[in-house]
């Protein structure tokens, strides 16, 4: 038996959904999804009520590998500065991969537009809590204004992982220098 056919219908779903949507959006439709997944529309909703609930769960599936992938680990010794810092290394990083189409939670809100689809509010509390991670570092780093400096942070993250994402520009010398002109501004350390 392949490892492709030992996952169940309902893992399939939940990857084709994350590969689908990250690569062409959420509008991609139910034949696409069941397709790529190989499994039939009556499994996928039997598995989820509906397509939203497909998305939303995707999305939550993929929250922790995207937690992982930027922040550091909370016991790492780093200042507050360094830890800020080191997510926008990260996003330069992930940046330069050919596959990279920007941040998933980021385009999911700007896709639906909804604030009440069951995938936008997903999205939504991701991003909220990368800008709590922002805004804790900036109090503890003595940020003069650590609720203002989390916001700007999270501009500068989403708009920097848009912009590499639509290949509009290159993250390398321009995202760092950016982010430590405004960790100075506020004085953290």
């Amino acid at each position: 038996m392949t490892i492709e056919a030992k996952r169940s219908s309902r893992e399939r779903l939940l990857e084709a959904a994350a590969a689908l949507t990250y690569q062409d959006g959420v509008g991609i439709g139910i034949e696409a999804l069941c397709k790529a997944a190989g499994v039939s529309k009556r499994s996928l909703y039997q598995l989820f009520d509906s397509k939203d609930h497909l998305l939303a769960a995707s999305l939550e599936e993929r929250a922790s590998a995207f937690v992982v992938g930027l922040l550091p680990d909370a016991d790492d010794g780093r200042s507050p500065r360094e830890r800020i810092l080191h997510v926008f290394e990260q996003v330069e990083t992930q940046s330069a991969a050919p596959e990279f189409r920007g941040c998933r939670y980021l385009a999911v809100q700007i896709e639906l537009k909804d604030q009440d689809h069951p995938a936008s509010q997903v999205a939504h509390r991701i991003k909220a809590n990368l800008t709590e991670f922002f805004r804790s570092e900036a109090e503890q780093g003595g940020a003069s204004d650590p609720d203002l400096l989390a916001r700007q942070l999270s501009l500068v993250f989403d708009g920097a992982s848009a912009r590499a994402g639509i290949r509009a520009d290159h993250l390398a010398g321009l995202i760092t220098p950016t982010v430590t002109t405004l960790l100075d501004a506020s004085g953290v350390h």
